[in-house]
């Protein structure tokens, strides 16, 4: 079917998607007009955000009407303007069936950040700077999936990192400086060391134009060129996946982070790593992916049983494990998945691992959301508080918070039906019958331990549903010290003043609030199409099939 909206009218809205976001930014720094304060500077500045937010997702949803879905495996909405001649860098847009659903999620997931954020702002300095930050993070990532240039790429992989470093270090919880340094030391030594991939595929191959490259499929780089930058620029990729044993960064910046920081971590910049696998290693280096997809493939496999290992390690009774460090392991084993099905070489297993980043995104960041708002309510994460006697029990405390949990923690083991089950599905299956020359005896030893890891996958989730739902407290153990049913609780994303004083509450303390009505507006859309994309992930497949078909054969 046609596109309903000419190409021009399409290069427009994806040039707004991609710098209104920047533009909003800016003038969220500036002072707010007295017609528009409401209730107070901070309050107009957070209506700011959501109002920019939401134009940016109007636009996406617009771009993603009127794009053709007939022909997604061409680059539409493309501009090509000349920006630095000596060095033939341009600034070149576009979308294919590929990219757009990743589009598509970012601006989705940072509306709705901003709009929780506008009745749940994180604890931290004013709300300016943290508008301005969301504002420039979404223009960064935007812009990853956007641009059609590797030196443009570059930049928008690296305009995310400052912003997340400060949402991480200003707005977040305990720890959250060293966490902040550990997370943008580990992304800053993988962005060197992939900028020199870059720059040996751009030199060598005369061109920095992705398009280009992608169509030449490798033949004007030479086997060790292709080799030195595969290596090069997978490894910077591999950090900000992440991949294992490149992860360990993860847990606590998603620990430390706000909830909102850990939802964009985990819904966004994760998918910024195994995206450039996809549009940059296989098409530009395909011998040098060749050559090191069964590596690729082998640290997947075993980064889907440690993190599903790790997470059954702190779901397990008595070891005081963190609930969103749990879900931050969990990511590891998840994005196990994409990276396999990526290294299989096949079209099947391609379409898999991009399944899959947009089932993560949806999951996960829903997760990220839900234990938020676990930690308002109870302050605290610590699942032996959580499961103990005077912990959650959502199910008789907060019945629909529970629910949504027990609905995420199913979706996320992967469940058919719903969004999960897909993606692994088709990882797995590329990893039975992978690409020619690729040893199928080690591939299907890949395989048997990635279906080993969605056993454990259930295991350690089924776990947490059991003792954050209904409790683990059993007749004659200790109550719990730490925290008590009506204490007051910590902000929702950072630690209380350190003169407050916990104090149990009297016996008739209501029951914690259950889904508010600001919640329920900011995670309809994640449940609605996780059920969606589970029930017709053709939806999904059509777009990315036919573009991963052409990028693989170099556009033939």
């Amino acid at each position: 079917m046609p596109g309903l909206i000419n190409d021009t009218v399409l290069q427009y809205l994806l040039a707004a998607v991609v710098v209104l976001p920047l533009i909003g930014a800016g003038a969220a720094l500036l002072p707010a007009p007295p017609g528009l304060r409401g209730r107070g500077p901070e309050q107009a500045v957070l209506r700011h955000g959501v109002t920019v937010t939401g134009v940016v997702l109007a636009l996406a949803i617009a771009l993603a009407i009127g794009f053709d879905h007939g022909r997604p495996s061409r680059m539409q909405a493309t501009t090509d303007i000349s920006w630095i001649p000596a060095l033939d860098v341009r600034i070149h847009l576009g979308i294919d069936g590929i990219s757009l659903p990743l589009l598509v999620l970012t601006a989705l997931l940072t509306f709705l950040c901003a709009l929780y954020s506008y009745f749940r702002m994180p604890q931290g300095p004013s709300a300016k700077g943290f508008v301005a930050l969301l504002l420039v993070l979404e223009s960064g990532t935007l812009a990853t999936f956007a641009v059609l240039d590797l030196l443009l790429f570059f930049l928008a992989f690296e305009m995310v990192l400052i912003p997340m470093y400060f949402l991480i270090a200003r707005w977040g919880g305990a720890q959250r400086e060293a966490s902040a340094w550990k997370f943008i030391l580990f992304t800053l030594l993988g962005s060197v060391v992939m900028l020199l991939g870059l720059l040996v595929v751009g030199l060598q191959g005369g061109t920095f134009d992705m398009v280009a490259l992608a169509t030449d499929n490798g033949s004007s780089l030479g086997r060790s060129a292709q080799l030195t930058a595969a290596l090069a620029i997978g490894l910077g990729l591999a950090v900000k996946t992440p991949m294992w044993p490149l992860h360990s960064w993860l847990p606590d910046a998603h620990t430390a982070a706000p909830t909102v920081g850990s939802v964009l971590l985990a819904g966004v910049l994760l998918k910024m790593g195994t995206y450039g696998f996809v549009r940059i290693v296989l098409p530009i280096a395909p011998e040098g992916a060749h050559t090191l997809a069964p590596y690729l493939a082998a640290l997947a496999a075993v980064g889907i049983v440690y993190g599903s290992l790790a997470c059954l390690a702190l779901a397990r009774r008595g070891a005081k494990g963190d609930l969103k460090r749990l879900i931050a392991y969990s990511s590891v084993g998840h994005m196990g998945f994409v990276l396999l099905g990526i290294a299989t070489l096949t079209p099947t297993g391609v379409n898999g691992a991009l399944f899959a980043n947009i089932a993560h995104g949806l999951i996960t960041g829903l997760l990220f959301f839900l234990v938020g708002a676990v930690k308002e309510r109870y302050g605290t994460t610590d699942l032996d508080q959580l499961s103990g006697a005077t912990g959650a029990a959502l199910y008789g405390r907060a019945p629909r918070l529970g629910g949504l949990v027990a609905f995420a923690a199913v979706a996320s083991l992967g469940l058919p039906g719903l969004a999960g089950f897909w993606g692994e599905m088709l990882a797995m299956f590329g990893a039975f019958n992978p690409a020619e020359g690729l040893s199928r005896p080690a591939y299907l030893t890949f395989m048997v331990l990635a279906g080993l890891g969605t056993l454990l996958t259930a295991a350690y989730l089924l776990l947490v549903v059991r003792r954050v739902c209904m409790g683990d407290h059993l007749p004659g153990d200790p109550v719990p010290s730490g925290h008590l049913a009506g204490d007051r609780p910590e902000p929702a994303d950072g630690p209380g003043p350190k003169s407050a004083v916990r104090t149990p509450a009297p016996a008739d303390t209501p029951a914690p609030a259950d889904v508010r009505h600001h919640e329920f507006a900011a995670w309809t859309p994640l449940v609605a199409l996780t059920v969606l994309t589970g029930l017709w992930p053709a939806a999904l497949l059509g777009l990315t099939d036919p573009a991963v078909q052409r990028l693989l054969t170099g556009g033939k």
